[in-house]
């Protein structure tokens, strides 16, 4: 009896994220895929023809799946790892943003409670509920900018970069462990030097309408009806001086366009259609899955929801941007936080106030008129 040939997938892939899909073409003569995760059955199904589409449920973790085609008592199998798993219900999707009045003032307290100057801007992408505080104001940007750097080199690349290339390391230095030298590293990959490689961040967040973020130069080495809008403003802003510098509305909507661009949506997607792809998006995000750097948005967020997110702090400054994963969806939250005598475990605190509250409301699913 010949061998059954193996089940070809276009989802999911190594070293991204998954929303559950598990699509391919399976030999012929198939009459049954089955699906395992970690050694798990988690689907069953029966095949008409060689095509198959579906969706299982992933665990928020680094997991093995195991895609089996059952033909007449042969079987054959591929398998696929590292997949890092998000909710199912949190596939990317077209919601426009409004603004939830509960939210906002309960926002706009923990800000005021914060005692200095600080920007907050959060959205739940499923339905498009939000609120914001002084979200235009400009911030010394640290290390957030780092997601952009990330953006534009993969755009540059050409398809998702091998494991344990130079690329695939650097960019998991400069996204993980935040490592300026990586980051120097990338911006000269792409730009020629540091400064040429801040002028094609710049270039591409301008392209997305992202007008509230500079690179400046590279880093130091390492050491609907009804509906109203999110008021997007400034109503106090540190001086700072020249150099980098990013708003939590534009640092929002960066990670937002990323999540989307996941699914082929949104203008990450459609502006850099060829050159940005969703496979690009799921290696970023699931790169951002695996940062190390605890206990501020996630501070009080409880294991149920799961965190990518890329920080970043100066003497003066702390902030966090990222997305929060939970069975019922996802959310963007940025907080960022100035302190002109430095900012400490405050900053972090209210990044996790601010996280939690947003989680809890949108657990509620509040309608535009509320």
């Amino acid at each position: 009896m010949l061998a059954l040939p193996p089940p070809v997938l276009t989802a999911p892939a190594a070293r991204e994220v998954s929303f559950g899909r598990v699509a391919g073409t399976a030999p012929s003569g198939t009459r049954r895929i089955v699906v395992r995760v970690g050694g798990k059955v988690v689907a069953s199904r029966g095949l008409r023809g060689r095509s198959f589409d579906f969706h299982v449920d992933l665990p928020a973790r680094d997991v093995r799946v195991r895609v089996t085609a059952i033909s007449r008592g042969r079987t054959s199998s591929t398998e696929v790892s590292p997949v890092f798993g998000l909710p199912r219900a949190a596939s990317p999707r077209a919601a426009s943003p409004w603004l939830d009045v509960a939210l906002s003032a309960r926002v706009r307290s923990l800000a005021a409670g914060f005692g200095s100057t600080s920007a907050v801007y959060v959205e739940d992408l499923s339905t498009g509920a939000g609120a914001a505080t002084n979200a235009r104001a400009r911030f010394p940007a640290a290390s957030t900018l780092k997601l952009a750097i990330a953006v534009e080199a993969l755009r540059v690349h050409a398809g998702k970069p091998l494991p344990g290339s130079r690329l695939d390391g650097l960019l998991y230095a400069m996204l993980v462990r935040s490592d300026n030298d990586a980051a120097n590293a990338i911006e000269t990959y792409f730009g020629g030097s540091t400064s040429g490689g801040s002028a094609r961040v710049n270039e591409l967040m301008r392209s997305l309408g992202l007008n509230d973020s500079e690179m400046f130069g590279g880093y130091a080495r390492t050491l609907a009806a009804r509906r109203r809008p999110i008021p997007v403003q400034v109503d106090s802003q540190p001086y700072f001086g020249r150099g980098k510098y990013a708003s939590a509305w534009d640092l929002a909507r960066l990670a937002r366009y990323v999540h989307q661009a996941a699914g082929g949506k949104g203008p990450l997607a459609t502006r850099h259609r060829g050159a940005f792809t969703p496979s690009d998006a799921r290696y970023l995000l699931y790169l951002l899955a695996h940062v190390s750097d605890a206990g501020k948005l996630d501070r009080f967020l409880g294991p149920s929801a799961t965190l990518l997110h890329k920080g970043g702090w100066l003497a003066n400054s702390r902030h966090d941007n990222g997305l929060v994963y939970w069975p019922g969806g996802v959310f963007v939250v940025a907080v960022l936080t100035w302190r002109p005598g430095g900012v400490g475990v405050a900053s972090d605190v209210l990044a996790g106030k601010v996280a939690a509250a947003a989680l809890a409301r949108f657990r509620e699913r509040p309608s535009p008129r509320r």
